[in-house]
């Protein structure tokens, strides 16, 4: 379960998107349902009924707040309970339970931790920039066709900037760029991850990535007396498919009218990547060593050495 990507904490999807109905999502290759129970929380459970295993999401909430199987109308709360098993009144609803996830509301996001324990599991470590009260928020939603770590690593590579992003971010570092110039990133361990700053010809650019574990990317960018952010979540659905979210947090221009702006600027980084990310096919980065690096790329061996010493053999 989870393979490759067990006992971590990971935002699935944003927290207005669970109303009424059972939401489905794809998480590390599993099914999962999310909705709300009677008290307003979110539940997730995987998206097969015990009994039979029909997909719970294609059923529907109760006024209890229980999800109802559609293909035997059994009825699970949103720690996964049985509670109601028609036309068997002495079933034992002990012993029917559904596989519950632990599951957390954090800032706009839902989060599911990858894990159907209830026991040791750390809180997530979640960037300020998703939380803060005192910033607006503009999220972007897109699907990447490619394995999510050619995805996450991406969003760790700097050198990339100057020429897959030379009309947007990447603008002014092509600028300053010559045939001779050098990029020097540092890196330095984190108790959440990792913080990498790179130089370009002994220039501090002002820019830092900060690395979350496992699929959190969040750009500091430099503007005078202001916040801003970019967080790159970098969910995996199923194989050849990565959920990424965009959420750029900020504490001016917090007028709804800047939202359209901030979020086609979004778009459009995210897009730019996009092509070149896929023209790399679906498959996993392969360990450092199988493919040509250099000293530029300090940030991105960084993740793949936690990925294959780490996260890659977790799940069963």
């Amino acid at each position: 379960m989870f393979k490759g990507f067990s006992s971590v904490w990971t935002p699935v999807l944003r927290v207005n998107q669970i109303k009424r109905r059972p939401v489905a999502v794809h998480l590390a290759g599993e099914r999962l349902v999310l909705f709300r129970g009677q008290d307003g929380m979110v539940g997730a459970l995987l998206d097969r009924c015990p009994h039979r295993g029909a997909a719970l999401s294609q059923g529907r909430v109760t006024s209890e707040g229980h999800i109802e199987c559609p293909f035997h109308g059994w009825q699970f709360d949103r720690r996964g309970n049985a509670c109601y098993v028609p036309l068997n009144p002495d079933a034992k609803l002990s012993l029917l339970s559904a596989r519950a996830l632990p599951v957390r509301e954090i800032g706009d996001l839902v989060w599911v931790y990858t894990s159907p324990t209830s026991q040791d599991i750390p809180e997530p470590i979640v960037p300020d920039g998703l939380v803060n009260p005192d910033l607006s928020r503009t999220y972007v939603q897109r699907l990447w066709r490619c394995h999510w770590t050619r995805a996450m690593e991406n969003m760790l590579d700097s050198p990339h900037l100057p020429f897959v992003h030379r009309r947007t971010i990447g603008k002014q570092l092509r600028t300053r760029m010559t045939p001779s110039s050098r990029m020097e990133i540092t890196w330095e361990d984190t108790p959440y991850g990792g913080r990498a700053e790179a130089r370009m010809d002994g220039q501090e650019g002002g820019a830092i990535l900060e690395y979350f574990k496992p699929n959190i990317m969040v750009l500091n960018i430099p503007v005078p007396g202001k916040y801003l952010r970019i967080h790159a979540l970098v969910v995996p659905e199923q194989s050849g498919h990565t959920h990424l979210i965009i959420c750029q947090s900020r504490n001016f221009a917090r007028w709804k009218v800047w939202d359209p702006i901030f979020y086609w600027m979004n778009k459009r980084i995210a897009d730019e990547d996009k092509n070149v990310v896929e023209s790399g096919g679906v498959a996993e980065v392969p360990p450092a060593a199988t493919e040509c690096s250099v000293s530029s790329d300090r940030a991105t061996l960084q993740f793949r050495k936690y990925y294959y010493e780490e996260l890659r053999a977790s799940g069963d």
